[in-house]
């Protein structure tokens, strides 16, 4: 019956002619029906009619490529699933069928119907893993436990960096010196010969407590632009043609001095909000489409902070409850999660830059101004893409807190809890802000519609997603 009526709507709107007031609601009943490619049907036959504004054009190729990136995210079949799960459980009993029912229907084995058949999101096993306790208890009889790798080089780190920052005068202590060469590659026929590829690589923000004397010692292009530091992406443009049956490579090396900073946030240093200033109505306000007060978010937040009206303790608050009920898994694409804190809520789960945003988005409805921070995390052995959030306090100013790397294990309680107030010199910032604008401008939708660390690029015919091209982070320390 969804399909029949799903058709005649359909019918009815190619009748009329197709356009944003007739077209949009088929679009979106075919998508929430998983009728991907009815709805790009409909989307590529809007656009070549012309009855579309350019922004609705624009606006529908976008949610096309989404569509796309939804596939690419749940590659995965039943096949695989059972395949991969088989070295942990009895897969044709019929106990195992029970258990692969319950985790599909409560999203703990992520899933969707694209196009009538069940597909899994590729990471969908692993992060059950993580989700089910069961599931992980099965595991590790299996496997044995995995190592915490990087909790165990924090709780060595830490309390030597705070032991330095609470003997100095200042927030930050121990410069370190740090060389990164970054490389984009292009496969070879992405796009045909000749044509120019625009690239946007990830380049280390200047000007910040944390990150200082940025120099770079080369490029791989004659002619490159550093995006001005107003922009609250910082990347270096390049350009070149492309060349047949070769892959494209931009490269650049850099040197920069990075510091760990902490600030003792518990010292009575904060003062009252100036309420009417323009930084706290800017950073205490929503923003679509990631950060909204909804009525989940609310529900949410009277739970958690209750009647609490202290600015540090209700940041706190968020932040002891952030680790202690959001375990860490893989994310999906963020351009195909329409609101990212809700995604979180729903799923009690997710990647560095879930759980920042939902601190962010609590943060700012509960009247503490609160912003996007995001990079990498360079430690060694350990690196990664990686997000965290700022929250300003009056006195303090800004400051670094990360949701996700959350309260560590050290042994000496403030270095437990450095990460609120705190981040140590590996977070390397590209990003203070999410969703901004590019210098120069970008054309095309972004692959990453959200945050910005692996890169951007483009040609005259539209944007290169993420399986057209790879990406490399080396780092001297």
């Amino acid at each position: 019956m969804k399909n029949l009526l799903l058709y005649i709507a359909l019918c009815l709107a190619s009748i009329s002619g197709i356009n944003a007031q007739t077209g949009k609601p088929v679009i979106d009943r075919a998508i929430a029906d998983g009728q991907f490619t009815l709805a790009q049907r409909i989307i590529r036959d809007s656009i070549t009619s012309g009855r579309l504004s350019p922004q609705t054009a624009w606006e529908w190729q976008l949610q096309s490529d989404i569509l796309d990136r939804i596939r690419l995210d749940f590659n995965r079949d039943k096949a695989y699933v059972r395949r991969t799960l088989g070295k942990y459980y009895a897969v044709e009993t019929q106990n195992f069928a029970s258990l692969l029912h319950k985790w599909e229907q409560s999203g703990a084995l992520e899933n969707r119907i694209i196009d009538g058949e069940k597909r899994y999101f590729r990471n969908a096993v692993w992060n059950l893993f993580r989700i089910d306790q069961e599931a992980r208890t099965r595991k590790e009889a299996v496997d044995g436990k995995a190592a915490d790798k990087l909790g165990e080089y924090l709780s060595g780190y830490l309390p030597i960096a705070y032991k330095y920052i609470a003997g100095s005068d200042r927030p930050i202590a121990q410069p370190r010196q740090m060389r990164l060469r970054y490389t984009l590659t292009v496969e070879a026929n992405a796009v045909p010969a000749g044509e120019m590829l625009r690239a946007w690589l990830p380049y280390p923000r200047s000007g910040h407590n944390r990150q200082a004397a940025v120099q770079l010692l080369g490029a791989s292009e004659a002619h490159y632009v550093v995006a001005p530091p107003a922009y609250p992406h910082s990347t270096i443009y390049m350009e070149k043609p492309a060349v047949k049956d070769s892959v494209t490579r931009f490269q650049y090396e850099v040197t920069y001095t990075a510091y760990d900073e902490w600030h003792n946030l518990e010292g009575g240093t904060v003062k009252p909000y100036d309420t009417s200033s323009d930084l706290y109505r800017y950073f205490t306000a929503e923003r679509k489409s990631h950060i909204l007060f909804t009525p989940e978010l609310k529900q949410l937040s009277a739970q958690i902070v209750g009647a609490e009206t202290d600015p540090v303790r209700k940041a706190r608050l968020i932040f002891d409850w952030i680790g202690e009920n959001i375990p860490w898994t893989s994310a999906l694409e963020y351009s195909t999660i329409p609101n990212i804190p809700a995604y979180c809520i729903r799923n009690g789960r997710g990647d560095c830059g879930i759980k920042a945003l939902l601190f962010i988005t609590l943060c700012r409805y509960n009247g503490i101004p609160a912003k996007w921070q995001s990079g990498w995390m360079l430690y060694p052995g350990n690196l990664n893409l990686h997000d965290w959030a700022e929250v300003y306090f009056e006195g303090p100013g800004w400051v670094p807190v990360d949701p996700d790397l959350n309260r560590q294990q050290t042994f000496v309680p403030e270095a437990d809890l450095f990460f609120f107030g705190g981040a140590d010199a590996w977070h390397f910032i590209v990003n203070d802000d999410f969703s901004g604008p590019f210098f120069p401008a970008k054309v095309y939708p972004r692959s990453e519609t959200v945050d910005f660390q692996r890169g951007e690029v483009e040609w005259r015919g539209g944007n290169l997603y993420f399986d057209t091209w790879d990406y490399e982070m080396e780092v001297d320390f």
